[in-house]
């Protein structure tokens, strides 16, 4: 088929294409789908049900009413028994014979978790030790015209992993197991599956087993596409556009053809000769974009639209259509800059998204169920929603999880989520053997060209913190053994991994580790001396105990990719796993969900340095308090943290600084427990998620204090430059009325900085506020210009709450309504009122602010419900705390 010329040719030869080949495409390919009911079976028959594939075993047993809910109080330690199991998947089913009448039968997994050995019909047909790669087996000589019967035997991930450790004698691949508070399983790293499956510090030990994919048959005479990516790429000094598609093609046999590759929109079109060879090959293509064409930018959130085009794709032997499909493509650039800095020994490190420098804003993801089976459209719609409604515009896809499933990197190139994509390598060793490699290495091929042609992602990543972990010696590595494992490393994520990602993708940067110093690591070996080094890459940074207030503590990075601070959530998300002796911070359940080392008391000490405890006699109200207080301590801490790295963007102080990017630990939970999270497990929002609402707004004002003297810096996002004013508010802590508000004079603030625009000792500004101390005043501050308030309002104590005079119960009373744009909340408070949270228990939904200070007597908070509910429930179930309330 050759280029057409003009309009009207092009469509009739399309339409003469599209009549002639239909039927012979829909003859070319055929699919069964082998999901749905199978049977189940133990390793000596004890055990025998059905169970759902796509699935895992747990989530079989528990539909059956073999167990109980796997998160119910201590079952992952009741539970261990089904991973230590050896599992059988069966099914029998029966083909058409058009089916296999083919050339060629394809039998087709998805995912398999994890180490399995597949039977049809007696027969073994393959192997799979790989939880993240896709196999097909060829099955055509092994199916029959009766009943077919399927096996998947699947081992013990557990006993497989502690077996390959034990086999690989000559030197240690550390950790060997777990920390015990973590209660988990030994050996993750010697086993290809989710590597917090055999617990992770927030998360529970459930080493899954299943089909966690789909299973299917697929059967073809010529040949059929197995995978499509295109790749936008931009060539500035032709001031044109390409996209680089890949076509992954397995073909019975060598078959000539024509490729046609358009996209109407954009009026591009090309026409290329092929030659398929048998068997699975990769065939690039470039097609180029019309110069003359507008292509609109997908830009991240807060940032542009993120408009689409359609490529269409036809493959035509002897003018009969052989392929057909169609793929949304996105237009947008990339760069991670490592350049100098002026005035700073190091390196730059920040994304340019389409020419443009953006901070990146937002957190990290970890699984979001134990059970993948469990993670619905819905539950991954509902959280990374959350995040947008946050104002985030990146997450991390943290490296001890799983590669995400489809569906959630389209939902992040709609809502213009950026993605730091991991590999699944996380704080650990990892062994070298041949078959380990291999393994790894088609699980790297097959996942980059998997998600490639999403724009979302920006980053490829090969591990998190495994070269924080051998340069700072986390595993007491003898100096002399060192060079062993620095090779082994180098072999892993830079012989392999890198040289993979930088064969298949070329649009996008690779870094090999998260910390790291990037440009600066690979200069010094893949693995630098200091990993943390402030002047160079990415950091991760936690303490939890100096004062998460005092901002002189956190490390001027320039860029923030881990930091955090856990709390407890809410009593409405334990109360279902748990029983009424349950409900106190110090219950055997209390301890058993929390999986970092004396997390619970670094939560309450961590609270006590600016707050007073709760410390009620009824033993309820107690813990729900508790509960309460931590998340309190939790959002101030993170917001702390986050305004530092936000109006550092701008700045070089001491040779550090140039911030562009603050991603806190982590967005959501895996389970109901205390953890670093904003999100709760079922997707309910912390008072730090409310708090992220506002430290991530396109404008913000951040106030902090430096040598007694109070700043207040405008931060802005936006493209365009503003010219601000900083609104500065004194109260009392025991009076509704201000005492007096100043107001700086109008700077211009450009866009995509962060300038002082307020800047006043404290004690001159109390003094010419006539009746205030540190004590019994504190501030609200926030911006403003011509057209009236910019961005949100921020507080700022002027000592800790806990040594504040004055301070009222505030009595505050709640009514709830309806009207016609939904359920809203009016509060009414008597005094000044800090942390006032608002609780509809277990109706889910978000309030549009919520844990907030009140310095008005009266406030309206709306509330989205995610489930049909009434004013009579939300009454019934609502209740308001605010930090005077608990103790």
């Amino acid at each position: 088929m050759t280029r057409c010329r003009n309009m009207f040719g092009c469509f009739f030869s399309v339409v003469l294409c599209l009549f002639c080949g239909v039927f012979s495409l829909k003859e070319q390919k055929l699919t069964v789908s082998l999901n749905g009911k199978w049977s189940l079976n133990n390793s000596n028959g004890s055990l025998s049900l059905p169970a759902e594939v796509p699935g895992c075993v747990h989530t079989a047993l528990q539909q059956q009413g073999y167990i109980q809910d796997p998160y119910f109080r201590f079952n992952d330690l009741s539970y261990r028994w089904i991973a230590l199991e050896n599992w059988t998947y069966t099914t029998t089913f029966t083909v058409p014979e058009e089916l296999r009448s083919k050339q060629k039968v394809l039998l087709v997994f998805d995912g398999v978790d994890t180490v399995a050995s597949i039977f049809l019909n007696g027969a073994i047909v393959g192997r799979t030790d790989n939880m993240f790669r896709r196999y097909d087996f060829s099955v055509k000589e092994q199916l029959s015209d009766g009943e077919n019967v399927l096996k998947v035997e699947l081992l013990s991930p557990v006993l497989y992993a502690s077996e390959r450790s034990a086999a690989h004698s000559a030197y240690r691949v550390p950790p060997e197991c777990p920390p015990d508070v973590q209660k988990g399983e030994c050996h993750v790293n010697f086993i290809r599956k989710e590597q917090s499956s055999f617990s992770w510090d927030w998360g529970p030990s459930f080493p899954t087993v299943g089909l966690w994919k789909e299973v299917r048959l697929e059967a073809f005479d010529v040949l059929q596409l197995v995978q499509v990516s295109a790749v936008p790429l931009y060539d500035s000094s032709l001031s044109q556009w390409r996209l680089q598609v890949d076509l992954h093609v397995d073909a019975v046999q060598t078959t000539n053809g024509q490729i046609a590759l358009s996209v109407p929109e954009l009026s591009s079109e090309q026409s290329f000769n092929a030659q398929f060879l048998p068997g699975r090959t990769k065939y690039s293509f470039t097609l180029y974009i019309s110069r003359s064409s507008d292509v609109k930018l997908w830009w991240p959130n807060g940032h542009g639209d993120r408009p689409s085009y359609r490529l269409s794709i036809r493959g035509f032997q002897d003018g009969f259509m052989i392929l057909n499909e169609e793929q949304k493509v996105f237009f947008r650039t990339v760069e991670l800059v490592q350049e100098p800095i002026v005035g700073s020994p190091g390196l730059s490190f920040y994304f340019r998204i389409n020419g443009k420098p953006v901070f990146l804003k937002g957190s990290n993801w970890i699984p979001a169920h134990s059970f993948q089976d469990r993670v619905t459209p819905a539950v991954l719609r509902n959280l990374l929603q959350s995040a947008v409604d946050a104002n985030m515009n990146a997450l991390r896809v943290w490296g001890g999880g799983v590669y995400e499933q489809d569906l959630f990197y389209s939902i992040c190139d709609e809502l213009g989520i950026m993605v730091w994509q991991d590999f699944m390598f996380a704080c650990a060793m990892y062994p070298t053997e041949d078959d380990f490699v291999q393994t790894v290495r088609e699980e790297v091929i097959q996942q980059v060209q998997r998600l490639k042609s999403h724009p979302s992602i920006i980053i490829w990543s090969g591990n998190n913190e495994n070269e924080a972990a051998l340069a700072t010696d986390w595993f007491n590595i003898p100096p002399s053994q060192k060079p062993l494992y620095l090779k082994d490393y180098v072999t892993l994520y830079v012989v392999n991994i890198r040289a993979i990602v930088q064969e298949e993708d070329q649009s996008r940067p690779f870094i090999v580790s998260s910390p790291t110093n990037g440009a600066e690591s690979e200069k010094e070996g893949w693995v630098a001396e200091n990993p943390y080094d402030l002047h160079y890459g990415d950091t991760h940074y936690y303490s939890y105990t100096q004062d998460c207030w005092d901002w002189t503590s956190f490390p001027r990075t320039r860029l923030a990719s881990e930091y955090g601070f856990q709390s407890w959530p809410s009593f409405s998300t334990l109360q279902p796993v748990s029983v009424k002796e349950d409900w106190s911070y110090s219950s055997n359940f209390s301890s058993h969900r929390q999986h970092h080392d004396d997390g619970n008391q670094e939560m309450l000490l961590q609270a006590a340095i600016h707050f007073n405890l709760p410390n009620s006699s009824d033993p309820l109200k107690r813990f729900t308090d508790t509960l309460y207080i931590t998340q309190v301590m939790q959002a101030q801490c993170v917001k702390a943290q986050t305004e530092f790295y936000r109006r550092s963007q701008s700045e070089i102080i001491e040779g550090k600084g140039h911030t562009m990017g603050a991603l806190y630990w982590q967005l959501n939970d895996i389970w109901q427990a205390p953890s670093w999270s904003s999100l709760e497990f079922g997707g309910k929002w912390k008072m730090l998620h409310y708090f992220a609402q506002s430290f991530f707004s396109s404008v913000l004002p951040v106030g902090f204090e430096d040598n007694d003297t109070l700043f207040v810096y405008a931060v802005s996002d936006l493209s365009e430059d503003l010219k601000l004013h900083a609104v500065v508010t004194v109260y009392s802590w025991s009076d509704l009325d201000p005492v007096c508000v100043l107001e700086s004079e109008p700077l211009t603030v450009s866009g995509g900085s962060a300038v002082v625009i307020f800047k006043q000792p404290v004690a001159a500004l109390l003094a010419g506020c006539g009746r205030c101390t540190r004590l019994t005043c504190l501030l609200t501050f926030h911006l403003e210009d011509s057209s009236g308030q910019r961005g949100p309002t921020n507080h700022h104590f002027l000592c800790s709450p806990k040594d504040a005079q004055g301070v009222q119960r505030p009595n505050i009373t709640a009514k709830v309504q309806e009207d016609e744009t939904g359920y809203s909340v009016t509060l009414h408070s008597s005094s000044v009122a800090a942390f006032v949270c608002l609780d509809v228990g277990n109706v889910p939904g978000r309030f549009d602010s919520n844990g907030f200070l009140m310095v008005t007597r009266n406030r309206t908070v709306s509330f989205t419900a995610w489930r049909p509910t009434s004013v009579s429930e939300l009454s019934a179930s609502l209740s308001v705390t605010s930090l005077r309330d608990v103790y």
